[in-house]
């Protein structure tokens, strides 16, 4: 090929590219004035423009505020680009940002360019929440859209950064609800934060860093948040402890908190300040759970104590087991079955506690006995073991016994042979 042919497409091809970034990047003049702007609530949204998760899928300041960006400013004139004939909106007020927000987030078309598979329906969850319910009856001190992600700047749900990582959400929340002052003409109580992060769900989330473990909107919802006593949160509750929400089902509590109107979940566990589930708390006893609603003339204070003594027996004859096989273990015998029997039997405890949601004996007592069962056939392989043990020990000590004779005997008639014979008799 020669080259001004050459040339030619390779210049073609630089222009094509030319036209092309400009057309995805077309001068955006909001971005360059505002940057140098002296007043910091006009600035900010510019800078904070480069981390903006709009910014990086090329949403410009006009697809949201509307204007016209491209237009020369003349003399510091930015009339023009603000003409009602650019559909400049500006800024909107607190009670229309849902609506400005939801402009793109619920069409479904427009947000398919984006990603298809984000939700498009925030903006109808919103207006069904308790935030959207006052702020369409005129409240302007709720929570729309900007209270939770931000507005210029904003980040990725995904972002440890944003306000809506779940490490963050309960501090977001708290914006609101931790302030006595904000909260006061609601009646609601401020607490909650303080609660959940020393609850066993923050534990889990702020020390141990499990990002599934629930935070503010896993049990209220998010766009839709309901506020507690709208919907049962003993529901939401049983998304994550299935297993417990079914034998709950089909205890008797669930009619009897029915009728007394408590709710289900959170009269025993609490809601924010949701405790580690142990032992200790199963019982009749002071302190016990089950001993603050029973008392001792109730068949159910007789139910709740063999609960109790039945897990503690399991327990018992798993812990006499383990010290028996790890015991054999210890001095090299072979317990790899008995160690296995082992994980079936603390399956049958954890088991037995889950069951314990049903408050029926006979249905703890199907995994108890299984797991004691199990238990059992452990510490006999144990017990086995260390008497083989003692059974090698007793051979090898008579086996010892024997050589010891042998070499002495042997050391004798060395000792025999070696010796000098004795000098003859005059």
């Amino acid at each position: 090929m020669a080259w001004p042919i050459r040339f030619s497409l390779v210049a073609a091809g630089l222009l094509a590219l030319t036209v092309t970034v400009e057309g995805q990047n077309p001068r955006n003049n909001c971005i360059d004035c505002h940057r140098g702007l002296d007043d910091e609530e006009l600035s900010q949204p510019a800078r904070a423009a480069v981390d903006d998760v709009h910014a990086s899928a090329g949403i410009t300041c006009a697809d949201c505020h509307g204007g016209d960006p491209t237009l020369e400013i003349v003399d510091e004139d930015y009339d023009p680009a603000k003409e009602p004939s650019t559909g400049f909106v500006g800024a909107p007020g607190i009670r229309d940002i849902p609506t400005f927000c939801g402009k793109c987030h619920a069409d479904p078309a427009y947000m398919k360019r984006y990603n298809p598979n984000l939700p498009v329906d925030q903006l109808a969850q919103y207006w069904t929440s308790g935030h959207g319910k006052k702020l369409r009856e005129g409240a302007t001190d709720v929570a729309e859209c900007v209270s939770c992600h931000g507005s210029h700047g904003m980040l990725a749900v995904g972002d440890p950064r944003a306000p809506v990582y779940p490490t963050k959400v309960a501090g977001t929340c708290g914006g609101c609800h931790a302030d006595e002052e904000h909260m006061a003409p609601y009646g609601l109580p401020t607490d909650q934060m303080a609660l959940h992060r020393e609850s066993v769900h923050g534990r889990a989330l702020y020390q141990e860093g499990d990002l599934s473990a629930p935070t503010c909107n896993t049990c209220h919802g998010n766009h839709g948040a309901s506020p507690p006593g709208l919907s049962s949160v003993s529901l939401v509750c049983g998304n994550c402890h299935a297993i417990q929400r079914e034998f709950f089902d089909e205890s008797p509590h669930r009619a009897a908190f029915a009728d007394l109107g408590e709710p289900e979940c959170e009269t025993c566990h609490g809601n924010h300040e949701v405790a580690p589930v142990t032992d200790e708390r199963l019982g009749v006893a002071e302190g016990q759970i089950c001993g603050e609603c029973h008392f001792e003339d109730e068949e159910a204070y007789t139910i709740a104590k063999t609960l109790r003594q039945d897990i503690e027996e399991l327990k018992a004859r798993i812990a006499e087991a383990r010290t028996t096989v790890e015991g054999a273990a210890v001095v090299g015998m072979e317990v790899s079955e008995a160690e296995l029997i082992l994980i079936d039997a603390n399956q049958a405890l954890v088991k037995a506690r889950n069951t314990v949601h049903a408050v029926s004996v006979d249905a703890l007592r199907e995994q108890t006995d299984a797991g004691r069962t199990l238990a059992d056939q452990a510490r006999e392989i144990g017990v086995a073991a260390l008497g083989e043990l003692q059974f090698r020990q007793k051979g090898l000590a008579v086996s010892v016994f024997f050589i010891l004779l042998v070499v002495i005997g042997l050391y004798l008639r060395i000792q025999q042979i070696e010796r000098p014979p004795s000098p003859p008799h005059e």
